[in-house]
């Protein structure tokens, strides 16, 4: 999902080859109707705005459009990057504009634990605006799908998941905060710095790696995050960062399946707990949060790829 400088909330169908939009006009919380921006798309998975342009990451780049008339529906239709790796066990394309007006782009890895042949790949690429001077600004990253930008600071957040086939508690899911020609450890090594055991023999490349910022609970999955810029929540949720939990499908207890609030104090991670839950009983998952942002009133709009809704949470003073 993302919000357009004009408030309406933007929702991408992956499977199905759509760019939504869903207006509300009269602010009622409900979206008035759902209009087609773009279609036949292949995957399209993130959209971001800069200047007239709405972008949106495809299987194997981005495409740009326009909506000079503002009909919500999408025009002159351009390519603007292409040939990015596509096969693999993590192919979606994650993109957001930076302070500086560069366009960063996230490719998970083309698997569980191994050396890639493409070097963007586990990576965050960063471009000009037209697509051009592409380079690899950090690595070492498995599968950061989630992008912010902090309010204060201009400095980049990113989730990351984790790998498999360590057990139920290993290795932590992570959030980074991303510095330009950082290595975050895969495949070498997670959390703290800590060998995996394929790569013991290239331990020392460990002691050269950024670790997390924040450590999360193993297999759940973070997917979408945001900070909260917005003043209908109390003033104590100003700057906090809500991540969404895809959940997990390879622990024997599952986890996840949930949004989790990450207080900030003096823009310092303090504390990490659950802020919307239920989407887990008795082991079974009958919700799956894919992503979180702040809508044009305040509120956060949570989606869920299993039952194909979005939930809005408000505050009640």
């Amino acid at each position: 999902m993302a919000v357009s400088p004009a408030g309406d909330l933007f929702v991408t169908d992956f499977t199905g080859g759509h760019v939504f939009v869903l207006p509300d006009k009269d602010g009622d919380g409900k979206a008035d109707q759902r209009i087609t921006f773009a279609e036949g798309l292949d995957s399209p998975h993130t959209v971001a705005f800069f200047e007239e342009g709405i972008y949106v990451s495809v299987l194997d780049g981005v495409v740009r459009f326009t909506d000079k008339d503002g009909d919500l529906k999408g025009e002159d239709k351009k390519v603007v990057i292409s040939g990015l790796p596509t096969g693999g066990r993590h192919y979606t394309k994650t993109i957001s504009f930076g302070p500086d007006g560069k366009l960063y782009l996230s490719i998970g890895s083309s698997c569980n634990v191994c050396e890639e042949k493409d070097p963007r790949l586990a990576a965050i690429l960063q471009y000009n605006v037209d697509g051009t001077g592409e380079k690899i600004f950090a690595r070492g990253l498995r599968n950061s799908v989630g992008l912010a930008w902090h309010p204060q600071t201009g400095e980049l957040w990113a989730a990351d998941n984790g790998r498999d086939h360590l057990g139920d508690n290993r290795p932590p899911e992570e959030i980074n905060i991303i510095k330009e020609g950082g290595h975050y450890g895969w495949p070498y090594c997670y959390g703290q710095q800590k060998p995996n055991p394929e790569f013991k023999h290239r331990a020392d490349i460990c002691k050269e790696t950024i670790p997390p910022t924040v450590e999360l609970q193993a297999h759940s999955a973070p997917l979408g995050l945001t900070f909260y810029t917005a003043k209908q929540f109390p003033e104590e949720y100003q700057g906090n960062l809500f991540v969404a939990f895809h959940g997990s499908f390879n622990r024997s207890v599952p986890t996840g399946y949930k949004v989790i609030r990450i207080k900030l104090v003096d823009r310092q991670p303090e504390k990490v707990e659950d802020f919307a839950t239920g989407w887990l009983v008795e082991g079974k998952a009958w919700g799956r949060p894919v992503d979180v942002v702040v809508g044009k009133d305040g509120a956060l709009y949570v989606s869920d790829d299993l039952r194909g809704v979005i939930y809005r949470i408000f505050y009640k003073g």
